[in-house]
């Protein structure tokens, strides 16, 4: 990780909270977010999931009340918040988070102070936007991409904690839900990787077969190499 200071601004009228996870390893990727900032009007219900997460990520809710039909508070106050950190001269760049075309310009004008700019959005982003900013990512791109590696996670702990169920207890007395339960995950998960205790069984059997081939092919390549230096 870049230890590159950023400021990380979100539009919350046009991202939803479901992103935060896949916002924050992203942006970790770029460098550090010493400025964390949401905007947003925060009294509308639709806000409620974002609430829940402002705290425990540490975002700053610029609260921006719907007073004319539109967002254009909330745009507006983004911008004036953007180039009142530029001109701080704390940052070495932005993360801006929307699907907003609006931003464009703001983009923009901060590339040409010398800013790097990171734009997050979902598919629907303007081109405009996407061309504006050093790097863009499709955030709905980084949401399969974790779902799919929280699927593996939970794949391989069911696995490694079979594996280490039937060396201690044996097959037959290890249930399904001795498994998801040492694994900390819902029986039901269990259904969704594995037929039943058998298929698990076959897996892991071919699995570890894999790794012992691999582990001995590794070794009869070494005292090839060390025969041959000899």
């Amino acid at each position: 990780m870049s230890d590159k200071r950023f400021a990380l601004l979100i539009d919350s009228d046009n991202i939803s909270a479901k992103y935060i996870h896949s916002i924050r390893d992203e942006m970790t990727r770029h460098g550090v977010a010493t400025y964390r900032r949401i905007y947003g009007d925060f009294t509308d219900y639709h806000m409620n999931k974002w609430k829940s997460e402002l705290a425990e990520r540490s975002i700053t809710p610029i609260q921006q009340f719907r007073n004319t039909t539109g967002k254009n508070a909330t745009d507006s106050a983004l911008i004036i918040d953007a180039m009142d950190i530029l001109y701080a001269g704390n940052v070495e760049g932005f993360c801006i988070v929307s699907s907003d075309g609006d931003f464009t310009r703001l983009a923009s004008r901060l590339r040409e102070s010398g800013m790097e700019v990171i734009g997050m959005g979902e598919s629907k982003t303007p081109k405009s936007f996407r061309g504006a900013c050093s790097v863009f990512t499709n955030i709905e791109l980084l949401l399969e991409g974790d779902k799919e590696e929280n699927k593996k996670e939970k794949k391989n702990a069911l696995l490694q904690t079979a594996f280490e169920l039937f060396t201690d207890k044996g097959f037959a007395k290890t249930t399904i839900s001795d498994i998801s339960s040492k694994a900390g995950l819902a029986k039901g998960t269990f259904y969704l990787y594995f037929k039943d205790k058998y298929d698990l069984r076959d897996i892991l059997i071919a699995h570890k077969t894999g790794q012992l081939f691999a582990e001995a092919h590794h070794a009869l390549l070494q005292q090839s190499i060390e025969g041959f230096e000899n």
